[in-house]
């Protein structure tokens, strides 16, 4: 009797132990990781994130730091300011002020989606640098590059709607919803576990 009033104890403290560590990665991991704050909201610092960045690899539902998809690149770096914005394209697009083309500035949103103009849908995103240029996860490419319209003229047909989170002094942020926006439930490494380097990078950039 007095050994299993000791063991019972026992056996719940181990399975409370091993309960307690992330879970592993699988693919595709739809968990939505929180980024840590760590730099101050300005243009300087999404240049220093996306110098980091650059060529990681793009893997689906990945939102860093060591792989990406399109909006889980733009989810990071300005979560990793302070900056909490939805975590897919589509709900990113309806947050922010509108910005035509022709006024875009560095760290402004460009979302995109069919050739069709008819098709209000988006499915990718981008962040724009000056100059034609913009950064991306790229499905295509498989991994976080720089791309300029001039080289890829589709993107300008595939344009839906730009968005500008941060104001041009940095002094004010544009965060009204412009559409509903499904809840969005947030962990951290501590409960999921992310790609890592060694992982299998997928065969297919999307899945099926």
């Amino acid at each position: 009797m007095k050994k299993s009033f000791f063991v019972l104890p026992l056996l719940l403290l181990l399975l409370s132990l091993t309960g307690c560590g992330p879970k592993s990665y699988h693919y595709p991991n739809y968990d939505i990781i929180k980024p840590p704050k760590i730099c101050k909201p300005n243009r300087k610092n999404i240049q220093k994130l996306l110098d980091k960045y650059l060529n990681k690899p793009y893997i689906w539902a990945e939102e860093g730091p060591h792989a990406f998809d399109c909006s889980g690149l733009t989810y990071n770096i300005y979560g990793s300011m302070g900056v909490s914005i939805p975590r897919v394209a589509r709900d990113q697009a309806k947050v922010g002020k509108y910005v035509a083309y022709d006024d875009l500035i560095y760290g402004d949103l460009i979302f995109f989606g069919s050739s069709n103009p008819r098709s209000k849908r988006i499915t990718h995103v981008g962040i724009y640098l000056g100059n034609g240029w913009f950064a991306q996860a790229s499905s295509s490419q498989r991994r976080v590059t720089y791309t300029n319209f001039a080289d890829a003229p589709s993107f300008l047909k595939r344009m839906k709607i730009c968005r500008r989170y941060m104001s041009e002094d940095e002094k004010h942020f544009y965060m009204t919803c412009h559409g509903n926006i499904a809840k969005m439930k947030t962990t951290t490494t501590r409960y999921t576990t992310p790609w890592k380097p060694g992982n299998k990078i997928p065969r297919r950039a999307v899945p099926r």
